[in-house]
């Protein structure tokens, strides 16, 4: 347990009136926790962490997509040359036996023979051409329905970035209104009460000062026993006085009901 409320050494002490003008810095410092919570928790983080994680999923799969097309396109091609190369062999094959060059009923059967193998060959390769052709198509197709989506959640983005900006630059704005305001009033303050403050405030979560109010400190909202309150009733006007139980400066006022 902490010494009794303001026996500590060496004993501070400031004017009363100082001591109430402190809880002026108090409030401004909640004000500038209270924007600086509301800047952090604007719904605009969370909206653009979504879109965020919406964008990378559909980039990927519009990747994917036009991967895919890009591979058919390849495929394409070389099923096309494939056919190209057995449709010139058959033309050839053809002309050969237009031509009457060939007399040998056996090379004749086998030229025919030749030809309509190429012709079946053909058409398998003109169903791989088709089938390629679909694929690509269908990738095509997709990657451009992405690409649409890609470009909405974008535009989502972008608006929700900028609403979040101006949003950020308002509380910016009002924060620094706050931070100058309470430069001003701290400056007013003894330098080693404002020391005690800042001290306390970093170690209490942001509340180095509170009421006395009805016999509660204000800070941790307990209500102070007989002991504690006599202590104070007999302590000096400009004596700084604490709280028992979290420490923190204690400030009188005409609600302190002692």
């Amino acid at each position: 347990m902490i010494p009794p409320l303001y026996l500590w050494s060496p004993q501070l002490n400031a004017a009363p009136a100082d001591q109430i003008r402190l809880l002026d810095v108090q409030d401004l410092d909640v004000r500038l926790q209270q924007l600086a919570h509301k800047k952090k928790s604007l719904p605009e983080h969370a909206e653009l962490e979504s879109l965020t994680k919406d964008l990378t999923q559909l980039r990927d799969l519009h990747v994917a997509a036009t991967t895919e097309e890009s591979d058919c396109a390849r495929e394409q091609t070389k099923a096309e040359q494939d056919v190209d190369q057995v449709r010139q062999r058959a033309a050839r094959d053809q002309q050969r036996l237009d031509s009457g060059a060939i007399t040998s009923p056996k090379d004749l059967e086998n030229l025919q023979r030749e030809i309509a193998s190429l012709a079946k060959r053909q058409g398998d390769l003109e169903d791989v051409v088709l089938e390629v052709m679909e694929r690509r198509e269908s990738a095509q197709e997709r990657a451009s329905e992405l690409a649409g989506r890609l470009a909405s959640v974008q535009a989502k983005i972008d608006d929700a970035t900028a609403r979040r900006d101006q949003a950020a630059g308002e509380l910016d704005a009002e924060a620094a209104k706050v931070t100058k305001e309470r430069e001003t009033v701290a400056a007013s303050l003894p330098a080693d009460l404002l020391k005690l403050y800042d001290r306390l405030r970093e170690k209490s979560g942001g509340i180095g000062a509170a009421k006395l109010q009805q016999r509660r400190c204000g800070g941790c909202r307990l209500e102070l026993d007989v002991t504690e309150v006599n202590e104070i009733r007999a302590a000096a006007a400009d004596a700084v006085v604490r709280c028992e139980n979290c420490s923190r400066i204690l400030v009188r006022t005409s609600e302190s009901g002692i």
